[in-house]
């Protein structure tokens, strides 16, 4: 279902006046949050998808300056299935449905800011192609270019670390436990290398405008007050739940997990198949834990969070008002009647 921005007007207004939450004070302070919300989202290009309990929403902002959204139903909260709620086990199931529809969202956003651009003549090649794939031609581009985002990702976040540390040891004598720290600790300047790396490019510095949009949003949503852009403009662009903190936590916990396990180091190939069936033990556990992040706010949770948070200063820029617009947009759907539905 397609709509325009305007269609969900009256939804925040009605769930202001049922739940008795106020607008912003006069001097213009920032609130402290009333409840945790379990809407999350994610930046796309030109624009944000939101996933909530009963519904989920995806706001783009159109070269024409219009913002289309689109909404679908969701199935996250207490009538979902039992493998999306059972601890340690929901934390894998979730994260493919949320990387699959996240992956499906960036596409159509891609999509359909490919369609306002002018037509460069094609090369013979992709006539060729055309013809004799024709409409098979752009799901099997995207089957390609996913499988070699995997490959790449294993190769920098599972092989070469292991190679460095195995190169390193033949130097150094080191136990076990040392090679795998050292191996984590590589993964995580990989992984901080590339956030900071990628923050440089124009057209990427311009999504992370859209993630903190979309943070400050929900944060804005949490402390009762209205939507509009320029009150959520007052709000954070950190936030607990957010990837770039879950991924900081697997990393964590990998180095604790593959430690625990000690995976052999004499032949890296077989160390990196051991890790596989280790991967959903370490998504399972750090679901879980970014989940108490989201939901407690106490000294644990911001420990934990701290580093996470930290990060964001790279994956998340302060947004114009025009951006958060759009993350409004994407937000309001996915407010559920019943507030109680959305708390923790």
């Amino acid at each position: 279902m397609t709509n325009q921005f305007n269609s969900n007007e009256n939804l925040q207004k009605d769930f202001e006046q049922k739940n008795n939450l106020n607008t912003p004070s006069s001097q213009g302070e920032v609130k402290s949050e009333k409840f945790k919300s379990k809407i999350g989202g994610q930046a796309l290009i030109e624009g944000i998808m939101m996933r909530g309990i009963d519904k989920s929403a995806m706001a783009l902002r159109l070269p024409t300056g219009e913002i289309e959204v689109e909404e679908w139903d969701a199935n996250n909260g207490k009538n979902a299935p039992w493998y999306k709620k059972t601890p340690f086990i929901r934390g894998i199931f979730n994260m493919v449905s949320s990387l699959s529809e996240g992956y499906k969202c960036l596409s159509k956003s891609a999509d359909r800011a490919m369609e306002f651009e002018d037509e460069e003549p094609q090369s013979k090649f992709e006539i060729w192609l055309e013809e004799k794939i024709g409409d098979k031609l752009v799901p099997i581009v995207t089957t390609i270019g996913t499988a070699l985002g995997v490959i790449i990702a294993l190769l920098l976040f599972m092989w070469v670390p292991s190679l460095i540390v195995n190169g390193i040891g033949k130097l150094i004598p080191m136990n076990s436990f040392v090679k795998t720290l050292i191996e984590g600790v590589i993964k995580i300047m990989v992984f901080v290398g590339y956030m900071a790396l990628t923050g440089l490019m124009k057209d990427i510095r311009r999504t992370y405008e859209y993630h903190g949009a979309e943070h400050k949003s929900i944060a804005c949503y949490e402390a009762g007050d209205e939507l509009t852009p320029e009150s959520v403009k007052k709000y954070t662009r950190f936030h607990p739940r957010c990837g770039t903190s879950f991924i900081f936590i697997v990393l964590f916990i990998s180095i604790i997990v593959f430690s625990v396990f000690r995976l052999p180091w004499s032949n890296i190939f077989l160390r990196l198949l051991c890790k596989l069936p280790l991967l959903p033990v370490i998504v399972g556990i750090g679901y879980e834990i970014i989940r108490l992040a989201g939901k407690y706010n106490n000294t644990f949770t911001r420990i934990i969070s701290a580093p996470g948070l930290w990060l964001q200063r790279l994956t998340t820029r302060e947004p114009d008002l025009d951006v958060i617009e759009v993350a409004i947009a994407a937000l309001k759907p996915c407010i559920p009647k019943d507030s109680e539905d959305d708390r923790w």
